[in-house]
Protein backbone atom coordinates (compact mmCIF):
# COMPACT_ATOMS: atom_id res chain seq x y z
CA UNK A 1 0.00 0.00 0.00
CA UNK A 2 1.12 3.42 -0.66
CA UNK A 3 1.58 5.83 2.28
CA UNK A 4 2.68 9.42 2.39
CA UNK A 5 4.89 10.68 5.53
CA UNK A 6 3.41 13.72 6.22
CA UNK A 7 4.54 16.64 9.11
CA UNK A 8 2.48 19.41 10.18
CA UNK A 9 3.82 22.26 11.61
CA UNK A 10 1.49 23.00 14.28
CA UNK A 11 0.97 25.34 17.08
CA UNK A 12 -0.57 23.14 19.56
CA UNK A 13 -2.16 19.58 19.55
CA UNK A 14 -5.02 20.64 17.69
CA UNK A 15 -4.03 23.77 15.13
CA UNK A 16 -1.22 24.59 12.73
CA UNK A 17 0.50 27.57 13.24
CA UNK A 18 -0.44 30.81 11.62
CA UNK A 19 3.17 32.02 10.82
CA UNK A 20 6.33 30.68 9.17
CA UNK A 21 6.54 27.11 9.05
CA UNK A 22 10.27 27.45 10.50
CA UNK A 23 8.54 28.87 13.27
CA UNK A 24 6.00 25.78 14.23
CA UNK A 25 6.44 24.87 18.21
CA UNK A 26 6.63 20.79 16.99
CA UNK A 27 6.25 18.82 13.71
CA UNK A 28 3.47 16.42 13.77
CA UNK A 29 5.02 13.89 11.55
CA UNK A 30 1.82 11.85 9.71
CA UNK A 31 1.59 8.73 8.04
CA UNK A 32 -1.01 8.54 5.54
CA UNK A 33 -2.03 5.96 3.14
CA UNK A 34 -3.96 5.44 0.51
CA UNK A 35 -7.21 3.68 1.88
CA UNK A 36 -7.08 7.10 3.60
CA UNK A 37 -5.79 5.40 7.39
CA UNK A 38 -4.12 7.75 9.37
CA UNK A 39 -1.36 6.92 12.09
CA UNK A 40 0.19 9.98 14.32
CA UNK A 41 4.70 8.19 14.15
CA UNK A 42 5.49 10.82 16.55
CA UNK A 43 5.79 15.26 17.58
CA UNK A 44 8.96 16.18 17.03
CA UNK A 45 10.12 19.59 18.11
CA UNK A 46 11.62 21.95 16.01
CA UNK A 47 14.94 22.61 16.69
CA UNK A 48 15.14 25.72 14.63
CA UNK A 49 12.97 27.50 15.93
CA UNK A 50 14.72 29.99 17.99
CA UNK A 51 17.45 30.02 14.90
CA UNK A 52 18.27 33.50 14.90
CA UNK A 53 17.85 35.32 11.69
CA UNK A 54 20.79 37.53 10.31
CA UNK A 55 20.29 40.43 7.83
CA UNK A 56 17.73 38.58 5.58
CA UNK A 57 15.72 38.40 8.00
CA UNK A 58 12.23 36.12 6.92
CA UNK A 59 13.61 33.39 4.78
CA UNK A 60 17.09 33.29 5.50
CA UNK A 61 18.69 29.89 4.25
CA UNK A 62 20.50 28.90 7.02
CA UNK A 63 16.60 28.69 8.72
CA UNK A 64 15.59 27.06 5.56
CA UNK A 65 18.41 23.82 5.65
CA UNK A 66 18.06 23.60 9.83
CA UNK A 67 14.34 23.02 9.07
CA UNK A 68 14.77 20.97 6.34
CA UNK A 69 17.96 18.79 8.16
CA UNK A 70 15.42 18.35 10.76
CA UNK A 71 12.54 16.50 8.36
CA UNK A 72 15.12 14.42 5.57
CA UNK A 73 12.67 11.50 6.18
CA UNK A 74 9.76 12.74 4.89
CA UNK A 75 7.75 13.22 2.15
CA UNK A 76 5.26 16.27 2.31
CA UNK A 77 5.49 19.25 4.66
CA UNK A 78 1.91 20.56 5.11
CA UNK A 79 1.45 24.10 6.86
CA UNK A 80 -1.37 26.84 6.63
CA UNK A 81 0.91 29.01 5.14
CA UNK A 82 4.68 28.93 4.48
CA UNK A 83 7.01 32.21 4.21
CA UNK A 84 9.93 33.19 1.40
CA UNK A 85 11.81 30.02 2.56
CA UNK A 86 8.39 28.04 0.14
CA UNK A 87 10.40 28.74 -3.19
CA UNK A 88 13.33 27.27 -1.81
CA UNK A 89 11.17 23.98 -0.31
CA UNK A 90 10.10 23.73 -3.89
CA UNK A 91 13.20 24.53 -5.56
CA UNK A 92 16.20 23.07 -3.75
CA UNK A 93 14.47 20.10 -2.18
CA UNK A 94 12.93 16.19 -2.74
CA UNK A 95 10.11 17.60 -0.62
CA UNK A 96 6.35 18.41 -1.74
CA UNK A 97 4.88 21.97 0.06
CA UNK A 98 1.42 21.02 0.45
CA UNK A 99 -1.17 24.46 2.02
CA UNK A 100 -3.68 22.98 4.11
CA UNK A 101 -5.82 26.18 3.79
CA UNK A 102 -6.94 25.19 7.21
CA UNK A 103 -5.61 25.21 10.53
CA UNK A 104 -7.67 22.33 11.89
CA UNK A 105 -5.33 19.27 12.17
CA UNK A 106 -8.29 17.05 11.39
CA UNK A 107 -9.22 18.87 8.38
CA UNK A 108 -5.87 19.37 7.64
CA UNK A 109 -5.39 15.52 7.72
CA UNK A 110 -8.54 14.98 5.35
CA UNK A 111 -7.51 17.53 3.02
CA UNK A 112 -4.11 15.36 2.41
CA UNK A 113 -6.24 12.21 1.72
CA UNK A 114 -8.38 14.06 -0.94
CA UNK A 115 -4.92 14.98 -2.36
CA UNK A 116 -3.49 11.84 -1.86
CA UNK A 117 -2.90 10.39 -5.70
CA UNK A 118 -1.19 14.02 -6.53
CA UNK A 119 0.75 14.09 -3.85
CA UNK A 120 2.18 10.47 -3.97
CA UNK A 121 2.48 11.61 -7.90
CA UNK A 122 4.41 14.92 -6.88
CA UNK A 123 6.46 13.07 -4.18
CA UNK A 124 7.92 10.67 -6.82
CA UNK A 125 8.92 12.65 -9.03
CA UNK A 126 10.89 15.14 -6.76
CA UNK A 127 12.50 11.97 -5.22
CA UNK A 128 13.37 10.96 -8.75
CA UNK A 129 15.09 14.64 -9.77
CA UNK A 130 16.42 16.07 -6.28
CA UNK A 131 18.87 14.99 -3.48
CA UNK A 132 17.10 15.89 -0.10
CA UNK A 133 18.70 19.19 0.19
CA UNK A 134 20.70 21.07 -2.53
CA UNK A 135 23.11 23.69 -1.83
Amino acid sequence: MRCLKVAFGMEDDERLIDAHYGDSEFFAIYEVCEDGSVKLLEKRPNKARDFEEHDEGHGDPRKFKAVVSQLLDVDVLAAFRMGPNFLRIRDKTNKVAFFTRTRDLKLALQRVIENFDDLWEQVQAKKAEKPPIEE
